[in-house]
Order: C-alpha cells, then structure tokens, then sequence
C-alpha cells in the first residue's frame, strides 16, 4: 500500500457522495471554460512533466468569503511525520454530514467544492489534462495550511484511484506571496535507467526543476502519473530576526488541495479495475527490490578479517562472507593506544564500560555523551566550523564535481551528502581530514571492534559507515524499514557544531562527562484555529534533524519495500526537541528469535518511538535494531544555525545460537583485563537535551 502525502489530510480515504448539479459554471473566470484548447497546447508542452498553472481561477470575493469563513469558522490541527509538518483540516468531502446549523456558516465553502467538481469544470480539467473522466461522486479536498517551518516533502501521489492532483491557493489577497517567503510547489525531473533485467524506471532526480510559487486565485494542478510526477512543497521561512519588515502574519500559506478520482462504479467512463492500474507502476513499486541499485549511497559492507566487498555483493549479501575473528582477547596496549587518541578515556575504564554494557543488555539501546577525547573533538569541531564557512554549489553536480561530498537520491527516500571511506586506512594520510581519518582509521579498526563487543556483548561480524551533512533546507531521510532476521547493531555519533539543536546552548569549552536530567514530556493541544506565526528561534517550530526510531506499521499497513503507507507520525515533543532518549526497563537479550523491543519512557507509552537523538555534539547513540523497526531522519529547517552532521555506522551481528555462546558468557571473559587512569567526572549513559 503507497504512503499518504500530507496534502491528503483526511483521517479516512475520500468519501464517496451524490454527483454534483448544476454546471457551477458561473462562478469561474469569463470565458475560461470554453478555452479548454487552448491551455492544453501549454499543458503538454510543459516540463519536466505535465503540469498547469490557472491565474484568477474563480470570482475574486467568492475565495475573500472562503478565507474569512476558515479562519472563523473552521479549527486546525498541527500535525508531523517525517514526510511533513502542517496544519490541518477536516475531510471537505465530509460537509455534507455536518449539521444545518454549522453548514450554514460555510455557505461560500460549499458553493466552491461544488463548483470544483461540477460537471463543467471537471470536463475542462478532463480535457486540459487529456486525463480522462473525473468523477463527481468522489471527491477528496481538504485545507492545508502551512507556517514557517512547515514543509512536504518529496513524492509523486500515487494511491489508489487518483488522477489529477491539485491545490487552490486562499493565500492573503491584499499582500502578494514573495517566492523568498519559501512555500513553492516545486517539481523533480526523471531520468530513465535500466535494471539488471534490462526493464526501464524512471529515478527523480534530487535537484528540482520547476518552482511555482503560491498566489492568491492560482490553480496548480497536474495528471498523477506513477513513478513520474514527483514533488514537494518547499519550506517555509521565517522572518529574518533582523528584518525591518513586519511581514510575519502574511506567511501563511493556505490552500485548498486534493484529488480527481477515476469514475466511480455507476458513473459514466467507470472502468472495472481501473484503480489498480496505477498502483502496479507507482514510484515505490518501481523502486523496491533490484531498482535499489540507483540509489546513492549503496552500502559498502566489510566483513571483519577479509578484504573489501566488492559494492555489488553488498546489495545482496545476507550472511557473512567469511567467519568473524574469535579473537576474545583482552584489549592490548596497541588497542589502546589507538583508543585513546579519539575516545574519552571515561569509556575506556572497566567500570563505565561494565555500566555500558549492563544499561545497553537491559534496554538493546544507550547513548553516552562527550563521547570523543578532548584533543580529537576540538580538532573535529574547528574542522567542520571551517567547512561550513565555505558556501556549497547548489545543485547536485556541481556540488560531486568540485567537492568531497556525494549527494544521496533518490529524494522520495532521501537527500544528504555524504563520505564514505576510502581503501586507505592510514592516519597520516587523512592529517588535513579529521572526518576521514575517523571513519578510516578508528571506525574499521580491530580495536573499535573489541570496544563495540565490550560496550553491547554482542559479535560484530561486518561494518559499513560513513559520513552525512544534511545542509538545513534542503535534506532529511525518510522512514524506511529494516527487513533482514538478523539484528544490526547501528551507531550514529552526533558531531553538529552549532548550538541550539534541542533548546539549549551547549558549551564547546566544557568536554567532561556530565549527568542531566530528562525533560518531561508536552502534550499538544488536539486542535486549535488558524495557527498563528511564531518566528521564534527556539521552542516550536522545532529545527528538526533528530533520529529517530519507530515501530513499523502492521504488514497490511506497509508497502512493499518496507515504507509507512501514511508516514511516521512524530510526537510533539520529540517534533520541538523536547524529547530525548530514555529507554524503558523492559529487559530482553539479543536473539534471533526474539525482535528487540526498545521504547523511549514517556508519559504516552504507545507514540511508537522506540528511540531518538537530537542533534547535538559528541554523543554516541547504540541502537540494536531488529527487523520491522523504522528509522529516519527529521528534514533540517532553514532556521536552523547550522547543518546538520553525523557519523552513521552499522555492524552486523552474529546471531547468539551461531556464535558458541550467550551474552552472559561472553561478559564472563577476561575483557575487561585492563586498566585506564583519567580525571574525568562520571559519564552521563542516557540521551539528554544538552547535545
């Protein structure tokens, strides 16, 4: 089943409902109907797919009593998954089942859903589109409104029976929409690439080509096309704090959107299974299994104790391709010393690593902030401040051609740039690269190895990591599922330089482990009128960036390639970075059989987070993830202070009735045979708001 789009805000599907009567011609532009021709010459000339844009669509004080009527009459609910943030309506379609009374508030809003799906105007759109039929019978609009912060993010509206997507714009009549407000429905061209069976599919580029800002009156609307008619709707922004124009109250992008469907069974041009067509060609239909091999970046997987595989092995590969190293040895002083240079000592002593280990068996997750030693995280730290002082191309090649960074794609899964590492792994090499050096030198290392397996009890047997910016504006991973038995031990060091990722500012100078408390958890307000502005830099709107990791939907309610059907939907506090990580005390041991269950403490026991991470510096999150656990990476606001960066590992685990022993058993070695003197403070082992 496809995932939702969040213009589709209805809490059920569309409603089905009496045909229209009447033609409603009266209330549109003069003479636009009978100049059907003439707009669709323009409509299929257009790129990078067929689309229309209709300037002063209806009678002009017929939309000023829609907007007054909403913003009256009608409530919002403010709503977050990582697909989006928006403020919402109720099911327009639903009017009809609401009382007089309240029906009688909303005169102008009936008479224009009526006038959308009249017989009239749905041949017009019918032969603009060369679409098709439309169906009277059901329609499917709602209101969406869109703050700063507000975003939607890449997909192509592929679900069910829909045929012609649209948005009518309410913006403010009186004070025209600037396209630096943000808030553009912009458009991603496709290239066509052959699988390995020689089928074509079509891939979105990550770089948009067409950016339609909103405007009062203004219809946008183009043909679903599956796999093709990707889109999203750009952020937007907020009010520079230096600004010397109040224009805060008009950056409020209300619009009117939703769906033409396929004729309905009984109506003219209704074609039995029809609906199920374009489901088969979706974008996420298209994608799934062997079209994953246009994705950037594929994993390079290396098995501990063998060379490099080959990145076409890794795709596939479910077992190791040689048996992990049995090397139980106490860490020597060669382990250690290499050790040293990039971790706190703190984690390096057999006490802290004991209560490490003790806390991540109890809850299979744990984060340990001040992660990196002293030396090595000002090194890191002055490196990336450096980096992000130097503006980055805008597009996509640009970007690959004269920088280190890669950019991940498709953007229906996700955009970021990223490193992986190299073939070389010497330090001396990376002396200008502190980033390279880390994931080339300490991450690949036998030693981080035996630190891992002291710190989780688990046997790692492969590790694939490298590094991701997510520049603020721009990038996010969507949710995406974990489908292999065997669990996967994944790290993320969170190494973002600037302050105020979580509400607090956090101090460079002060590298000691600290404790903190967990902040407690808000409740959000079920509903409320038209959201007002706030160009605040903290609190809500969050910045976004987190991690986070939920439980995946029932099997019915999963696409196929793993993906929520309607998106993650996130709690409000997690959504202001009031949240962060507190595992419960359910006690469970890693096994095969048995899926990880890790859910954060909070006053609502069934959000669905299992664990989240706010971006933040130097702190190590360990998750064990098992199968059906989904994991994304909130889309980084323009407000924020700065990109978003991260080190993401992933180790595969020998699974206990494989590797001759049980978690207990492994405890019960000579691992922690060693000793380290330091002068830090106790460590802090659960995710704070700090960073």
């Amino acid at each position: 089943m496809k995932r939702k789009a969040a213009e589709d805000l209805a809490e059920e599907p569309s409603k089905k409902r009496a045909p229209v009567n009447g033609n409603g011609s009266t209330h549109f532009r003069d003479q636009l109907l009978q100049q059907a021709e003439e707009y669709h010459e323009k409509y299929i000339t257009s790129k990078p797919y067929q689309h229309g844009v209709l300037q002063d669509l209806l009678e002009p004080q017929l939309l000023r009593k829609v907007r007054t009527e909403i913003q009256e009459h009608l409530s919002f609910t403010p709503k977050e998954t990582d697909i989006y943030k928006i403020h919402q309506s109720g099911d327009l379609a639903n009017l009809d089942g609401l009382d007089d009374s309240f029906l009688k508030l909303l005169p102008s809003l009936l008479t224009l859903r009526d006038a959308l799906y009249s017989p009239a105007f749905r041949v017009f759109l019918s032969t603009v589109t060369g679409s098709g039929p439309l169906s009277g019978r059901k329609t499917d609009m709602a209101i969406n409104v869109y703050t700063p912060g507000c975003h939607l993010l890449c997909h192509d509206d592929v679900i069910g029976s829909r045929r012609v997507s649209y948005i009518l714009y309410l913006t403010d009549p009186d004070r025209s929409w600037k396209p630096e407000w943000g808030g553009a429905l912009r458009l991603y061209p496709t290239v066509v690439r052959k699988e390995k069976d020689g089928k074509e599919v079509k891939v979105p580029s990550p770089d948009s080509s067409v950016s339609i800002p909103p405007a009062f009156n203004q219809l946008s609307f183009f043909a679903v096309q599956p796999g093709e008619s990707f889109h999203d709707v750009e952020e937007v922004y907020a009010s520079q704090a230096n600004s010397d124009h109040d224009d805060g109250e008009a950056r409020v992008r209300m619009a009117i959107s939703g769906w033409y469907h396929i004729p309905q069974e009984g109506e003219d041009g209704y074609v039995e299974g029809l609906e199920e067509s374009p489901a088969e060609r979706s974008s996420l239909q298209q994608l799934q299994g062997s079209g994953e091999q246009h994705d950037k970046p594929l994993p390079v997987i290396r098995q501990y104790g063998s060379t490099n595989v080959p990145a076409d092995k890794c795709a596939t590969s479910e077992k190791p391709l040689v048996d992990p190293p049995r090397d139980e040895s106490p860490l020597s002083e060669e382990d250690l010393d290499l050790l040293l240079k990039y971790i706190a000592p703190t984690y390096l002593t057999p006490d802290t690593l004991e209560s490490v280990s003790d806390t991540f068996g109890d809850e299979c997750s744990i984060c340990l902030e001040k992660f990196l030693s002293q030396k090595f995280s000002a090194s890191l730290k002055n490196d990336l401040i450096k980096q992000e002082s130097t503006n980055l191309p805008s597009r996509t090649e640009d970007i690959e051609n004269s920088t280190p960074w890669q950019v991940a794609r498709p953007p229906h899964k996700h955009r970021f740039l990223y490193q992986q590492a190299s073939d070389v792994q010497s330090a001396a090499h990376y002396i200008d690269s502190p980033l390279q050096e880390f994931i080339n030198t300490l991450l690949p290392s036998e030693a981080f190895r035996k630190w891992l397996q002291l710190a989780t009890g688990l046997t790692l047997s492969s590790h694939n990591h490298l590094v991701r910016r997510f520049r603020r504006g721009k990038d996010y991973t969507l949710a995406t599922g974990y489908d292999k038995d065997e669990s996967q031990l994944e790290i993320i060091l969170a190494i973002t330089p600037s302050p105020g990722w979580s509400g607090d500012e956090h101090s460079a100078a002060d590298e000691t482990p600290t404790a903190s408390e967990q902040p407690a958890s808000t409740a959000t307000d079920p509903g409320k009128q038209l959201p007002e502005v706030d160009n605040s830099s903290s609190g809500e709107p969050g910045f976004g960036g987190y991690i986070a990791y939920m439980v995946g939907d029932d099997a019915e309610d999963e696409s196929d390639d793993g993906k929520s059907a309607d998106g993650v939907e996130v709690p409000f506090d997690m959504s202001t970075g009031a949240r962060a990580s507190k595992p419960s005390a359910q006690k469970r041991k890693p096994d095969k059989a048995d899926p990880a269950v890790y859910k954060a403490t909070t006053e609502d026991e069934d959000d669905g987070v299992l664990f989240s991470m706010p971006a933040g510096w130097n702190t190590l999150g360990m998750v064990l993830r098992d199968k059906g656990a989904m994991r994304f990476v909130k889309y980084v606001s323009q407000q924020a202070k700065g990109d978003r960066w991260d080190v993401l590992g992933e180790f595969g685990v020998v699974p206990n009735d494989e590797d001759g022993g049980t978690r207990d058993e492994i405890q019960g070695t000579s691992y922690l045979d060693f000793n380290i003197e330091h002068e830090e403070s106790e460590t802090e082992i659960e995710c704070s708001d700090e960073g």
